[in-house]
């Protein structure tokens, strides 16, 4: 069975860390990371909080993505999820 999709997301954990990763659920993901069970940064940094995602095609981009995005600054990052959640706003309008 071949996957439709995957994506990337950013988690902002307790103690304001962020935290980047890949899945192709990303709902099952985000809860497996909210009950401890996720991987091993945010296990001791509950709770985390989606701050971003992106979808992508398949898995080979969301790799690629999340290389992407674990090579920009702290600030870069705030940046692009300030521009995200400004978009979603204006969308819903």
């Amino acid at each position: 069975m071949q996957e439709t999709h995957a994506y990337v997301y950013i988690l902002q954990c307790a103690d304001g860390t962020l935290y980047t990763g890949w899945t192709n659920a990303l709902a099952a993901r985000v809860k497996t990371h909210q009950c401890g069970k996720g991987a091993k940064y945010t296990r001791s940094r509950l709770p985390v909080n989606l701050v971003y995602y992106e979808c992508l095609p398949d898995k080979n981009a969301a790799l690629r993505r999340e290389a992407a995005l674990k090579h920009l600054s702290r600030q870069k990052k705030l940046s692009l999820i300030a521009s995200k959640s400004q978009l979603f706003h204006t969308s819903a309008i």
